[in-house]
Order: structure tokens, then sequence, then C-alpha cells
């Protein structure tokens, strides 16, 4: 087998789709015993820091599709950047996260999105 580039690499990543890109990192991690997680002296330095106002991110829960299958299919499509086969697969796994770690006045955009399409949509 020939030895890849580092750029036929990232090359092949922009082509991934987000949900691709996640099952690799979770390949990765299990076949070399590693973690993607940030470094815990990151986190000390961060929490350190004086914060005057603290904004906690949320995330978007599609609960239930509704009536309209396909007209939520397609705000999720538009929201995710998802392909059509993929977001219909997201929207088939209902609950599921549709965005995550997203400050709360995006988080009420895309609820208001997907509740117009005829979700049942809760943000954690």
């Amino acid at each position: 087998m020939a030895k890849l580039t580092a750029t036929q690499v990232i090359e092949s990543l922009k082509e991934m789709t987000i949900l691709e890109l996640n099952d690799l990192v979770k390949a990765i991690e299990e076949e070399f015993g590693v973690t993607a997680a940030a470094p815990v002296a990151a986190g000390a330095v961060a929490a350190a820091a004086p914060v005057e106002e603290e904004v906690k991110d949320v995330s978007v829960i599609l609960k239930e599709v509704g009536a309209s299958k396909v007209g939520v299919i397609k705000v999720v499509r538009e929201l995710t950047g998802l392909g059509l086969v993929e977001a219909k697969g997201l929207v088939d796994k209902a609950p599921v996260a549709i965005k995550e770690n997203i400050r709360p006045e995006a988080a009420e955009e895309i609820k208001a999105k997907l509740v117009e399409a005829g979700a049942t949509v809760e943000i954690k």
C-alpha cells in the first residue's frame, strides 16, 4: 500500500461529512489508545481567568419529526450542511442532537426553523 502524503490526507478529510469525521476520530482513538480531549492544563488556565458573565453553550435536540418529515430533512440539511442521505439518517434517529455547544441565541433560531417545519425540538 502506498504511503499517503499529508496533503492527500487533508484533501480526503475535506470531502468527509461531519458524521464521517466523528466516526474517524472514534476509530483513531480506539486504534491508538488516545483521546481527542483538550489537555487538562488548558482547562486550568481557562478556569483561572475571571469571567464576568458566563454564557452556557447549549444543544438543539430534535425530539420528534412530526407530520412533515421531508420539510424537517430540508431544514436539517440547511443547518448542518449534510447531504440528503446523511440528513435523513440523522432525522430518522430522533431524538438526536442537531447542533451541539452553540450559543443560546443561535439555538433559538435553529429551534424556530425546525418547529416551523413541523418538528418537536428541545434546547438543553
